[in-house]
């Protein structure tokens, strides 16, 4: 590797210097030389990927074309279908949850409202429809939702965990009743280990007097049931420490003086 001397090389490009020795001149040609190599390396790299993009110019039109499409089609898809389509479902929904939310109301002919809610009346579209009809959209796993908690008023137990768990929400009250429901038909199956799970699950996708307090105590009261007192104690604690203020804490001190007294 040619090695230059910094110090000539800062005195010799000062504006107007000319190399007056010999030595000056041979380390000017030096470091010309030098230079050239590098833009002879850079042109040469240059040239190599310019011949490269000339000779696979095809297969890049064809990529970036690809690209291009995926992302037009992505954006025509949700703006001309994919809305259209929700707003069509949520329509085509609106009498089954009326009926579903009927039959929450009253305690007259549940069964027969829940069965309106599911399977459509008056000509429009049931839960089940729904779900069959609109897959993919927003209605579509709403319905799942309607439709598990309808089984599970109806004691249709297996049917209630099938739709439950097809259910897929973030939202702070549905997500977890979603999963504290599949707690309560797990309850009526007599599976009290798959029940606990699911209530744990429930109490701690969210973190609010209603819904946390409500499963903790549930799965605090399965485990008694189960012998898994510690498990049980810290689901009392909990609530008495966090949500003083909730239905489950009123009599908690009861509850967590009968897991103690288990635990010893």
């Amino acid at each position: 590797m040619r090695r230059i001397n910094i110090e000539y090389m800062a005195t010799y490009k000062k504006r107007g210097y000319k190399p007056k020795t010999k030595a000056d001149k041979a380390g000017a040609l030096e470091e010309q030389s030098a230079t050239a190599e590098v833009f002879n390396t850079l042109d040469q790299g240059a040239s190599r990927t310019e011949a490269w993009v000339a000779k696979n110019q095809k297969y890049i039109f064809i990529i970036v074309g690809l690209a291009a499409v995926i992302v037009l089609g992505y954006l025509g898809y949700s703006k001309f279908i994919q809305e259209p389509k929700e707003s069509e479902a949520m329509n085509d929904m609106f009498q089954a949850q009326q009926y579903f939310d009927e039959a929450i109301a009253t305690g007259v002919s549940k069964d027969s409202l829940f069965n309106l809610a599911l399977n459509g009346g008056e000509g429009k579209f049931g839960m089940l429809d729904i779900i069959s009809e609109y897959k993919g959209t927003n209605a579509g796993n709403l319905a799942n939702y309607y439709a598990g908690m309808s089984y599970l008023n109806m004691k249709d137990y297996p049917r209630a965990v099938e739709y439950l768990s097809d259910f897929k929400s973030d939202d702070m009250v549905l997500g977890p009743i979603a999963q504290g429901g599949i707690g309560d038909a797990f309850i009526q199956l007599g599976q009290k280990e798959d029940a606990l799970d699911y209530y744990a699950k429930a109490a701690s996708m969210s973190n609010n007097a209603f819904t946390t307090a409500m499963y903790l105590f549930k799965a605090g009261n399965v485990a008694l049931d189960l012998g898994e007192n510690t498990k049980a104690l810290q689901y009392f604690n909990r609530i008495k420490d966090e949500f003083a203020s909730s239905t489950e804490a009123v009599n908690i001190d009861a509850f967590i003086g009968k897991a103690e007294a288990a635990s010893n």
